[in-house]
């Protein structure tokens, strides 16, 4: 390990953020059944712990972009590595991010699944950098919105390292 990694959000704050957020999925999406739709990798930590939370039927469906090489910038074009297994039409669907930073790779995501036809479409993100954003970005459920630093833990990686931090930490080169 030649990066030092300072704690950016700790373990019990992020676990408090997440069972908020998923009380309001709930309460959303009361009477309701809802596909969360992980963008992996580094969304699995996040849709694991968020999906125990969640009170209402939930199934859930895998999908994985990248726009990311081993570097920390966006090369900015996008990439379908694993498509879904499941259609999404006619479901309410909550596609479930690690983070959103430019927004390419999820304005790309979002007008793809919509061309499928879901009941609903809408995004949770465990992380925001807004001061990064180059494409304009809804997002119905944010945990952090976060300064623009490069980040691990909680399924981020750097290189395919540091993803297992039970929290989010910064990366100082």
């Amino acid at each position: 390990m030649s990066e030092k990694i300072s704690v950016l959000i700790d373990e019990v704050t992020v676990d408090n953020k997440i069972k908020e957020i998923a009380d309001q999925i709930s309460k959303d999406y009361e009477g309701k059944s809802v596909t969360l739709l992980c963008i992996l990798k580094g969304s699995v930590f996040f849709v694991c712990e968020l999906a125990k939370r969640i009170t209402v039927p939930i199934t859930l469906d895998f999908m994985s972009v990248s726009s990311y090489g081993s570097g920390t910038e966006s090369t900015g074009r996008v990439k379908i590595v694993k498509d879904l297994d499941e259609s999404i039409e006619g479901k309410d669907v909550l596609v479930v991010e690690d983070i959103i930073d430019s927004g390419r790779t999820l304005s790309h995501l979002v007008t793809l699944l919509s061309a499928r036809k879901p009941n609903s479409l809408k995004i949770c993100t465990l992380l925001d950098k807004p001061d990064r954003r180059v494409v304009p970005m809804d997002v119905d459920y944010t945990c952090f919105e976060i300064p623009d630093k490069f980040v691990v833990g909680y399924g981020l990686d750097y290189d395919q390292k540091y993803r297992n931090l039970p929290y989010v930490g910064v990366v100082e080169l």
